[in-house]
């Protein structure tokens, strides 16, 4: 069966599946309701970061009702789809008009693809599920807003920030996602985040694509380093005089911890940090961080080996990227051009903010010198102070 906008079909079965579709990149997010169409608090918004509320799910593009384990108090769910907010900018048009198709009756699928919509939208409910006396049915809506989720979730209730205490305990409201940002000079984001979540994982990359094709001939072999302080040390060792980068800096170490091709860490075990391996090539090398509660500082460092000579990690196409795999993702780019050091030091992950982690573009070069940075207990960290080290040959501290 073939629905237009603003036609019903019954549905009996006890389970239905909504598969959205559209040309281009899409989220997709469903939103329980009730007979006043708000919902009842922020936990009934389904979406990637929180995938799963009283009976109805949310698998990629998919969204399965199973309608028997409703509560009474939902009568309606409504099938939401939005622009990818990785795509700023980016509204619906004809081209990228989607549809949806709900199965599970034994009636066969009711299919609905929304008229085009030319008015700048960036969100459209698609259609809904919707109680009728003691059964369900299926209507196609395709109303959509030009102010994005922002609009759709105040239409229906759904805040952002923490109301005020309430009379009655109710779920915490799930952090809402970054999306995709990128860093200026000196710039902070915050990734909002659980500590307290075990299956919570920050993953850092260094992505460099070589740059041009005589760069990489003459040779582009970087190493992502990630240096680290524990929030155990942190919190043992008391600052003392003020770091040139505020707060006070903690004395020097030179045997901070670093997960590097020579000591890829471990997730299961301290420092929770680890090193995916070494790319000898142009591509990219990622550390995955779990048991925030156990981080405080996590620099990311970039090593440009002896052997490709003079040039920028600039002119290598290096950047780094911070993601939450939940819709957060921060990318730290170079901006300088710095012919003459063999390290650079990226981006400072932060883990000591109670509301979540912090990742600060912090872009300082060595001097020229072949010594590692090294990163204090209290965040600050400095170039040219650690050891000497070569892929071939360690010089320790010489």
């Amino acid at each position: 069966m073939r629905l237009v906008k603003g036609g019903n079909a019954t549905f009996e079965a006890p389970t239905a599946t909504v598969e959205v579709t559209a040309a281009r990149p899409i989220d997709v997010s469903a939103v329980l309701l009730g007979p006043d169409r708000r919902v009842r608090a922020d936990h009934d918004l389904v979406f990637f970061n929180h995938p799963a509320q009283d009976g109805v799910t949310l698998a990629g593009s998919t969204v399965t009702a199973e309608l028997g384990r409703l509560p009474a108090t939902i009568t309606t769910v409504a099938v939401v789809a939005s622009v990818d907010a990785d795509h700023p900018g980016a509204t619906f048009d004809t081209a990228g008009t989607p549809g949806a198709v709900v199965t599970g009756s034994a009636e066969g699928p009711i299919e609905f693809t929304c008229p085009p919509l030319t008015d700048g939208e960036t969100v459209v409910v698609l259609l809904e599920l919707y109680r009728r006396g003691d059964g369900w049915k299926v209507r196609a809506v395709g109303q959509g807003w030009a102010n994005g989720l922002a609009g759709l979730a105040s239409d229906f209730g759904v805040t952002v920030d923490d109301p005020g205490p309430s009379p009655a305990p109710a779920p915490a409201p799930t952090p809402m996602p970054l999306g995709k940002i990128t860093l200026e000079k000196a710039g902070r984001a915050t990734i909002r985040l659980d500590k307290s979540d075990p299956t919570a994982m920050v993953t850092a990359t260094l992505e460099w694509d070589g740059g041009s094709a005589g760069r990489r001939e003459q040779g582009a072999d970087l190493d992502l380093y990630a240096l680290f302080v524990p929030a155990a040390q942190a919190a043992a060792e008391p600052p003392t005089p003020r770091g040139r980068f505020g707060g006070r800096r903690a004395r020097k170490r030179e045997d901070d911890g670093a997960i590097y091709y020579r000591d890829l860490g471990s997730l299961t075990s301290p420092p929770f940090i680890q090193l995916d391996g070494d790319a000898k090539r142009p591509g990219r090398e990622t550390v995955r961080i779990t048991r925030p509660d156990q981080q405080s500082y996590v620099l990311i460092c970039a090593y440009s080996a002896i052997e490709n000579g003079t040039g920028s990690f600039k002119s290598f196409g290096a950047h780094a990227v911070v993601t939450d795999g939940r819709g957060s993702t921060v990318t730290v780019p170079l901006l300088s051009d710095n012919d003459d050091s063999y390290w650079v030091a990226i981006a400072l992950v932060d883990f000591t903010p109670t509301n979540g982690v912090a990742i600060h573009h912090v872009e300082r070069y060595s001097s020229g010198g072949e010594r590692r940075p090294v990163l204090h207990a209290d965040g600050t960290f400095e170039m040219d102070k650690g050891p000497v080290e070569f892929k071939d040959l360690d010089f320790g501290n010489a």
